[in-house]
């Protein structure tokens, strides 16, 4: 605070003198030294306004070079986000591909079994009539057999009896 003092001291002393320069064209060597003193103070206080000016700029740049490397991590991280999302999601399409194309493969052998299946019902419908009708003709076959076989007999035995009536 009294440094603050004594150059506001010494600046208005400055300009004091400086006036008095226009009407004088000597200065005392008190004048001249206390010139001197404020012009050393004015470079010093410039000397050390660049000198904070710099290290807040290098302080920035170091913030900004920080900055720039966080940066290129964040995008590394991401990239890394993506590349752990996108094999699962390549890999769903692919299996979703898969399921159309076996999809489009089912639809029409689904109608061809479908088709199938009515033959193979038509098919073993007419296979059951027909075993039917079989089954039918066998027992119809067998009762024929039967009742010629039975009349058969019976003209045997008509005969046998016959014959035994002759002697």
């Amino acid at each position: 605070m009294q440094t603050e003092q004594a150059q506001q001291q010494q600046q208005l002393m400055v300009q004091n003198n400086t006036g008095s320069l226009s009407f004088s064209s000597h200065l005392s060597k008190e004048d001249e030294e206390i010139s001197r003193s404020a012009l050393s103070t004015f470079r010093a206080k410039e000397e050390e306004i660049e000198r904070k000016k710099m290290e807040v700029r290098e302080k920035v740049q170091a913030q900004l070079g920080r900055v720039e490397e966080e940066t290129k991590r964040l995008a590394c991280i991401r990239e890394e986000l993506e590349a752990l999302a996108d094999p699962m999601r390549k890999e769903v399409a692919q299996v979703r591909k898969k399921i159309d194309a076996v999809n489009k493969e089912l639809k029409p052998l689904g109608h061809t079994c479908q088709k199938k299946e009515k033959e193979y019902k038509e098919a073993l419908e007419a296979f059951n009539d027909k075993n039917k009708e079989k089954v039918q003709l066998i027992t119809k076959l067998m009762e024929l057999v039967s009742e010629s076989e039975r009349l058969r007999l019976k003209k045997l035995e008509e005969l046998s009896k016959n014959i035994d009536t002759i002697r």
